[in-house]
């Protein structure tokens, strides 16, 4: 009889944990619909600025510097490549955010 209660104890403890997952995560997906058009806008801003800013100094240089490549065209693709990087960082780091699941591996075997 002993053996029982502690197994029904982390049984229910179990229930809790994964009711109040179920609950944060039900509240999570109440956003607004604009928060995902929100997470698009600061995907083209996060490309846009830093292409941007490469091609003003691209320009800037090749009005001061005399003869060699153009800067603009060197720094072009150098813009984008960093805008992209920062995209590709924000994006994981909210999809980390969305799919964290503090599961253990206790609770994993008292699913079965």
């Amino acid at each position: 009889m002993t053996d029982r209660k502690p197994h029904q104890e982390r049984f229910h403890e179990t229930v809790d944990r994964k009711a109040q997952r179920k609950r944060t995560e039900q509240i999570r997906n109440q956003q607004p619909l604009w928060s995902g058009f929100s997470l698009f806008g600061i995907v083209g801003w996060s490309v846009a600025i830093p292409t941007l800013v490469a091609i003003a100094v691209g320009i800037w240089l090749d009005r001061h510097v005399q003869g060699g490549p153009s800067w603009t065209l060197t720094l072009l693709p150098i813009g984008i490549g960093l805008g992209c990087l920062a995209a590709w960082r924000w994006v994981s780091h909210e999809e980390q955010q969305i799919h964290h699941q503090p599961e253990t591996q206790e609770e994993d075997n008292d699913d079965q």
